[in-house]
């Protein structure tokens, strides 16, 4: 009884966190959608080619809610793939805590987050790039239209109706990945990593993809600890998107183009931490 309640106020914890970043997202969704006009979208495309640029630099600030705020504004066509994946890579989730409290000096918690910016900024600008005559104009959706879901009484309450659809989601999955930990036991997760050196950097950012702040303490406590490589712990932090990738898979209808979204990220988390590892530039940097 006390693993469940464990399990369900967890999950309420990590759910509760990203909701002012939803309704806030939807807020500004619906007053835009209200009373935005060409000017307005004309602003939103000059803005959305220093994207990446942006998106990386609010995705280091140590709040899992801006990767679901990202999420919301892809899926509503205010923002760039290049854009999001910036967010995503760049996103921390719990490695700064995790770091400070296990005394990690400065210097590399700032080459850290130095290293996933360094990631986030050109690749989100390469993405767009390369996507750029194929990339849907960047014009805001109407929120209603979109989801079918008929909520015509006013801004506040449509707002807060799409806000609980997806807080609700999120709800649903971290409850499911809560009780999936408690069941197989970090210390568990943990000894299969250890026990396949050699496939740590793979099985570190498929852990990092599980949409869960435990995936981001179990993988910065395993590195503080010693037991997996700079470039393990580096893969498994710039896959790990917090709530962003559920929100994506819940609000954004082209499972196509997520799924491609979540190609790109796992890869550039696996070229990145294989890159470290083999060339020493983890040691190098001390991770």
């Amino acid at each position: 009884m006390r693993e469940i309640l464990h399990i369900i106020l967890h999950a309420l914890g990590d759910s509760a966190a990203i909701l002012p970043f939803l309704f806030l997202t939807y807020l500004a969704m619906e007053l835009l959608e209200h009373k935005a006009g060409e000017r307005v979208e004309r602003a939103i495309a000059r803005t959305g080619k220093a994207g990446p640029a942006i998106g990386g630099a609010l995705g280091l600030i140590p709040q899992c809610g801006f990767s679901a705020m990202a999420s919301g504004l892809f899926a509503g066509h205010l923002i760039t793939p290049g854009t999001l994946l910036a967010v995503f890579l760049a996103t921390s989730d719990e490695m700064l805590p995790i770091f400070l409290g296990a005394g990690v000096a400065p210097l590399r918690i700032l080459a850290v987050l130095g290293i996933k910016l360094c990631v986030a900024l050109p690749t989100g600008f390469l993405v767009d790039f390369l996507l750029r005559k194929r990339v849907r104009r960047l014009k805001l959706v109407e929120l209603c239209e979109e989801e079918r879901c008929h909520c015509e009484h006013g801004l506040l309450r449509s707002a807060l109706y799409h806000t609980a659809k997806v807080f609700l989601f999120v709800l649903a999955v971290n409850l499911l990945i809560g009780a999936a930990f408690e069941l197989l036991g970090e210390e568990r997760i943990g000894e299969v990593l250890v026990g396949l050196p050699w496939l740590s950097t793979l099985l570190s950012a498929l852990v990092g993809l599980i949409p869960n702040c435990a995936a981001s303490v179990l993988i910065a406590t395993l590195w503080t600890k010693g037991v997996i490589s700079g470039g393990a712990m580096l893969a498994g932090l710039l896959t790990g998107a917090g709530a962003g990738l559920l929100v994506l898979f819940r609000t954004n209808r082209h499972l196509r183009e997520n799924l491609q979204l979540l190609a790109v990220l796992l890869g550039t988390g696996l070229l990145v931490g294989f890159l470290f590892d083999l060339t020493g530039l983890s040691l190098l940097l001390g991770l």
